[in-house]
């Protein structure tokens, strides 16, 4: 049944609205204390304050009693690379003794590693990996999820890596939003030819995957020894002229100009950014990018934590994601995710929860249908085992999500996924 009530929340925490907040509205959650929300035919139909009725029968309804419990939107997850194959446990060793993530990757570690595993994983293998990690994250109140390909960088592993993708999107009870990364990194049989590898990408595999519907944006990694501005822009461009979204990786491992280069080409978001500088950060808040953050990544790796603060004061709107993937960060880890984002990034416990729900879902454009407790969105929901929101960064590490609600349906219970 896709009708619910969830009534006497201690909070609902509605993070209001149909786009993304900037600077000092992400302060605003829209706090109602003792409230209840209906959910009809799996989108929301009602918000109300203590005392008000219920404009419904419950006997056509599933209803759950939230009293000491608080209520918030399903957390959505914008930057992820959860289908992959293989692990890498033995570089997180070598970065432990000092290697450096560039260092790895130029020895043939790191994307290029997972590349190899990924092509010769099955797709019912990928699906299987994929399935599991997405119970996981459902399970820590993620309900929708950015994934990205890039661990096939040729035709038929990218394909396989975003019809996965498209399989768990009707299969598992998330939803899922796909990009199609071909320029993640430069494989073995392309070194040298980064110029006609991007040529590659626009001629042969932008219109295959557009053909097919299998992505809604496309990606690329703008970093120094990677990929160059002027291949990125031109990647952009042409991503877009085949009527993608574009996202782009950037200003991760040094200054390289990234964040100016989203500004100049309008992208939805601009993620990872903790080499950003000042003049990106504005370039950014003029043209309305997400900066979407990556606190974990920068913790694994040991690196600065991007300015989150400054960014915010500067007047960007800021997202959070986990960054889900087999080397820079092997964790979906939402309470980490959140005591990161407030401790290391300076956000305020609002402004996190800001960042993980509604404007991460401005960061892949589902602001005006996920992201919030308003009337007409999905009934995407996350119900905490404490009184308050303010306990998500606070009980550092630990999950305390009890129930989550995807469309009207409990998925969750007290921390088990529902078969």
């Amino acid at each position: 049944m896709k009708n619910l009530i969830i009534k006497n929340a201690s909070q609902v925490v509605t993070c209001s609205g149909f786009a993304g907040k900037r600077g000092r509205e992400m302060n605003d959650l829209h706090v109602i204390e003792g409230g209840t929300v209906v959910v009809t035919d799996g989108r929301i139909s009602h918000v109300l304050r203590a005392g008000e009725p219920l404009p419904v029968d419950e006997a056509g309804y599933t209803v759950i009693d939230a009293t000491g419990k608080a209520l918030l939107p399903g957390f959505v997850d914008p930057h992820t690379h959860f289908v992959f194959g293989g692990y890498r446990e033995e570089e997180f060793s070598w970065r432990m003794r000092g290697d450096s993530y560039m260092e790895i990757m130029n020895r043939g570690g790191g994307i290029v590693n997972t590349t190899k595993a990924t092509r010769e994983a099955s797709e019912d293998e990928l699906f299987e990996v994929g399935r599991r990690r997405l119970d996981a994250m459902l399970r820590l109140g993620i309900t929708t999820v950015e994934g990205k390909s890039g661990y096939g960088l040729d035709r038929d592993t990218e394909m396989k890596q975003l019809r996965v993708m498209r399989r768990l999107n009707e299969a598992h009870p998330a939803d899922i939003v796909s990009t199609f990364m071909g320029a993640h990194a430069t494989p073995a049989e392309w070194k040298g030819r980064e110029d006609a590898f991007i040529d590659f990408n626009i001629r042969e595999m932008f219109p295959l995957v557009a053909k097919e519907g299998l992505a809604e944006f496309a990606d690329i990694f703008c970093e120094k020894d990677v990929f160059t501005i002027e291949q990125s822009r031109r990647y952009l461009q042409a991503a877009r002229e085949q009527g993608f979204k574009l996202k782009i990786h950037a200003d991760e491992i040094v200054q390289f100009g990234g964040a100016e280069l989203a500004g100049e080409l309008h992208c939805a978001s601009a993620d990872h950014l903790l080499q950003a500088s000042d003049a990106g950060i504005r370039a950014m808040a003029d043209a309305g990018v997400v900066a979407t953050l990556l606190p974990l990544t920068a913790f694994s790796l040991r690196e600065t934590f991007a300015r989150g603060r400054e960014m915010i004061d500067a007047g960007c709107m800021v997202a959070l994601a986990t960054d889900l993937n087999p080397g820079s960060s092997f964790s979906a880890s939402v309470p980490l995710l959140f005591a990161l984002a407030c401790i290391y990034m300076k956000l305020s416990p609002e402004e996190a929860v800001t960042a993980f729900t509604i404007n991460s879902a401005a960061a892949i454009d589902r602001a005006d249908r996920i992201g919030s407790i308003d009337v007409g969105k999905q009934g995407d929901l996350v119900l905490l085992q404490f009184p308050s929101y303010k306990f998500l960064p606070y009980h550092v590490g630990m999950n305390i999500v009890d129930t989550v609600i995807k469309q009207g349906e409990v998925v969750v219970k007290n921390g088990e996924t529902k078969s």
